[in-house]
């Protein structure tokens, strides 16, 4: 899984701005390492709530980097990202995630506590919370579309 954000480092390592205090308590080489890092982990892991990756991790670690190098810097980690993403999707379920944690259902019961029971692999619900990917897909279109449409006719 580290793959990525090793690959991801290694590539923008030489354009990572040096510190301006010596006294710093934290390199900025090991800080884009660790936001390489958390990026990946997070992708691996909780990929449904991971709407922009890409940006996320830009976001966090421009600010190492020089204005002239800031367009290399998006496009590699959104190329590096997207490979990650795909790799991941690809990666069969047996019941466990990347890091070996039992898989749970997205969703919660009615006292509040996770659903307990195995998520199907393409959305993550178990059978009984189906309904609520379906939910999901509703929020995601826009709300009056067709009847701007039938309004402007």
């Amino acid at each position: 899984m580290y793959q990525f954000s090793r690959a991801i480092y290694r590539e923008l390592a030489g354009d990572i701005l040096e510190p301006d205090t010596p006294w710093s308590d934290c390199h900025p080489h090991e800080r884009v390492l660790k936001s390489c890092e958390a990026a990946i982990e997070r992708l691996a892991t909780d990929r449904h709530y991971f709407a922009r990756p890409a940006r996320t991790l830009f976001n966090d670690i421009r600010i190492f980097f020089p204005m002239s190098k800031q367009h290399c810097v998006w496009h590699v980690v959104r190329n590096y990202l997207e490979l990650a993403d795909e790799f991941f999707a690809r990666q069969p379920l047996r019941g466990f995630d990347v890091n070996g944690n039992p898989l749970e259902c997205r969703a919660t019961t009615r006292k509040g506590t996770p659903c307990q029971r195995m998520p199907l692999p393409h959305n993550g619900y178990c059978p009984s919370h189906q309904h609520l990917a379906e939910t999901e897909e509703l929020e995601a279109v826009p709300v009056g579309g067709s009847r701007e449409l039938e309004l402007a006719a």
